[in-house]
Parts: structure tokens; sequence; C-alpha cells
């Protein structure tokens, strides 16, 4: 059309290798940091420890551990591309958690303590296990590719499924008294 060359864009291996690692070091370093956080941000892990405690994960020490070292080691794993789709689904299970705990009955948009930003990351933790690694990851070296439906699918099933297995052993919040009834 125009009577210019058709370009493949985005569409080609080198479009998707690229996208995949912009993905990768954005959504990686990101949920590494969170982790990080976790463990040696201003509360430390005793903070993040309370912090579970009232949100309602038992043990709370145990899960604020799980937690941290989730977000950590997914977060190595998705920036150095390596076993996809574990660190995927490693991330959809951690924001469906922290949408069901955390985030839960505040609204669709995160600065109102909303799910939002659960959405987001999980989403695109998805697509990039649909994705693929790419050809700048470890996977690559290894000579493991996996991209496509299967890929992205088991990133969301194995989230959603361990997410939900979590809660059902795990999440126990305090019953708040019905302020209707008195």
């Amino acid at each position: 059309m125009f009577g210019r060359k058709k370009s493949r864009g985005a569409t080609d291996g080198a479009g998707k290798d690229v996208a995949a690692l912009v993905l990768r070091t954005t959504l990686g370093p990101m949920l590494f940091a969170h982790g990080y956080n976790k463990v040696a941000g201003p509360g430390g892990l005793k903070g993040t420890t309370g912090w579970f405690e009232a949100l309602g994960l038992r043990p709370a020490e145990v899960h604020a551990r799980m937690a941290a070292g989730t977000e950590m080691a997914a977060g190595v794993g998705l920036t150095l591309g390596i076993a996809n789709p574990l660190p995927a689904a490693a991330t959809v299970g951690l924001m469906a958690v922290a949408a069901r705990t955390d985030h839960r009955g505040k609204g669709y948009f995160v600065f109102k303590g909303g799910w939002e930003y659960c959405a987001v990351v999980g989403g695109a933790a998805v697509a990039l296990a649909g994705l693929g690694n790419g050809k700048y990851s470890v996977d690559r070296l290894l000579g493991r590719q996996s991209s496509g439906a299967k890929p992205a699918l088991v990133a969301a099933g194995l989230g959603v499924a361990n997410a939900a297995l979590l809660l059902k052993l795990c999440y126990k919040p305090e019953e708040k008294p019905d302020e209707t009834a008195a």
C-alpha cells in the first residue's frame, strides 16, 4: 500500500525477541524488588509478617518468607529468561493471592487499594509465557524454547491453582462483627 514495501514489524522473530526482553527486564526486576522489600525494606521481615498476620495468612511468618522468596526467585527467573513458564506461573499465583487478600473489596483502581496492579502484572506474566523468553535468554542458551498457548495456559492455570490451594489451606481472616446487626 502507498508504494512501500510491507514490513513484518513486531511479528517477526527479532521483534518478538526484543518484546520478550523488554517485558522480562521490566517485570522481573520489579518483582525482585518487591520481594527484597519484604525482607529488607523499612519494616523488614518482621513488618511483613505483621502485615500478613493482619491479612489472615497463617502462619504469617512462613507466608512472609514464602512470598518474599517467591517474588525474588520469579523476578530472577523472568529477568534471565529461564524455565518458562514457571516464573510466570509463580507471578500469577502471587498476584492472585494478593488480589484476594490485600486488594479484595477495594474496587479496581490501585490508587484506591484495588486489584488493578495484580491484574496487570498477572496478565503480563501470562503474556510473557505465551510470547516465550526469546533469543536473549538463558532458555535459548540451553536450547529450551517454549512459547504459544500451552505455556500461557500452564502459567495461568498453575498460578491460579496454587493460589487457590494456598488460600483454601492458609487464608484465615478474622471474622468482623456484622455492624448492621447491632
